[in-house]
């Protein structure tokens, strides 16, 4: 007579290399919780009260694993705490990231000076997606990572050369921004010899271990990095030849105001290269998207710190706005697609999932949404995309 437990994440099923166990998780849920930025902080801190106690009456929930030769199973059960328990719980996870007592940029800065380390550890200096020709898989994803730098730049018309003078733009000056532990930086540090790098990130941590790694390699001349804000950059108008954001966009509360900067920074003649997520493009007749895909990004929005979405064709019309020239767009979810599957396999080892459980709640939070970016992209709700636009002379 009992019923059914209400999932908090959708079950996932994925198999693995028999080397990395066949692993399957089923996470049982309560209620899903979404706040989206801009709400009234009345109205989040009623869901975060309704979603405590949703958890709460779960009786105890706590994870319990189980191993055995084959499957390894983890679960929400109503038993005692174990030893996970004391690490996480649901009330943590079902939590709102964007609440009333923190700010978006605190948060973002919070999540990524927890989850960092790990992501090194694991996938080296590189926090991006890997570019994988025609969407099929391969096994080297740090080459994937370097091919999505290099493939991007050459989508941009920014050829690798000897000299920095002798590509279609002079490339003297590059501004990193939401740099991470600044991979990009040194990667065209490296690409460009005459060039110099300066990277920004809202994580100290990020900032500080960029500056280390860039002084292991010989670079600390050339590539910099500190704390800044991308909406409100530290730097002089027409700073820089290339400005370069990764897969930084998406944290970008005010995406006007982001490309504002972009274009505010960039030097004239120069290049802004933007590579981002975006939702899809509205159809024929759409105002908005249908209810049940912007639920999927509210969800991911809360497990990544991510404000609202936008489409690859308003970030166009924002670089039009802002007087940009040789505005380009390209859509790159297929070459990506197999990423989300690779982070996923990661994860479910048991270095992966120890990982996890060290790094802290906001980093098991983020992994817990790692299957909805696949489900997105397979579902074409989430597009990978890339805006390239030129800075006129005059």
């Amino acid at each position: 007579g009992h019923s059914r437990p209400r999932r908090l994440f959708p079950r996932v099923s994925t198999r693995f290399p028999r080397e990395a166990m066949q692993t399957r998780v089923s996470v049982s849920r309560a209620p899903a919780v979404t706040s989206r930025v801009g709400a009234q902080p009345e109205r989040i801190l009623r869901q975060h009260a309704w979603a405590a106690r949703t958890v709460k009456s779960a009786s105890s929930a706590a994870f319990s694993i189980t191993t055995r030769r084959g499957p390894v199973v983890c679960r929400a059960s109503s038993s005692s705490p174990g030893p996970i328990r004391s690490l996480f719980n649901l009330e943590d996870i079902a939590k709102p990231f964007i609440s009333a007592k923190d700010t978006l940029n605190e948060g973002i800065a919070s999540f990524y000076d927890e989850s960092s380390g790990l992501w090194e550890d694991v996938w080296g200096e590189h926090m991006h997606h890997g570019y994988y020709p025609g969407g099929a898989p391969r096994d080297d994803h740090v080459q994937a990572q370097v091919d999505m730098i290099e493939r991007s730049l050459e989508w941009a018309g920014l050829e690798a050369t000897e000299s920095s003078s002798s590509s279609s733009v002079r490339i003297d000056r590059i501004l990193d921004v939401g740099c991470g532990i600044g991979g990009s930086s040194r990667h065209m540090a490296r690409r460009w010899p005459g060039c110099v790098t300066r990277g920004i990130t809202l994580s100290p941590v990020q900032a500080e271990r960029a500056n280390e790694l860039a002084r292991e390699q010989g670079l600390e001349n050339r590539s910099t990095f500190q704390v800044a804000d991308a909406l409100n950059q530290p730097f002089d108008d027409s700073s820089f030849d290339l400005v370069w954001s990764m897969e930084s966009g998406e944290h970008m509360p005010d995406k006007g105001k982001f490309v504002n900067e972009l274009a505010r920074v960039c030097a004239p003649g120069g290049r802004i290269l933007i590579v981002t997520w975006c939702h899809r493009i509205l159809r024929e007749g759409e105002k908005t998207l249908p209810e049940d895909e912007l639920q999927l990004l509210d969800r991911i929005c809360e497990g990544y710190y991510l404000p609202r979405w936008c489409s690859v064709a308003e970030y166009a019309r924002l670089c039009a706005d802002e007087g940009l020239v040789d505005v380009r767009t390209a859509d790159w979810s297929e070459q990506v697609s197999p990423f989300w599957r690779a982070v996923i396999r990661t994860a479910l080892t048991w270095r992966g999932f120890l990982g996890l459980l060290r790094a802290g709640p906001a980093t098991v939070r983020g992994g817990l949404v790692m299957p909805l970016m696949h489900e997105g992209l397979r579902r074409g709700t989430i597009r990978f995309n890339l805006i390239t636009a030129t800075k006129p002379l005059s």
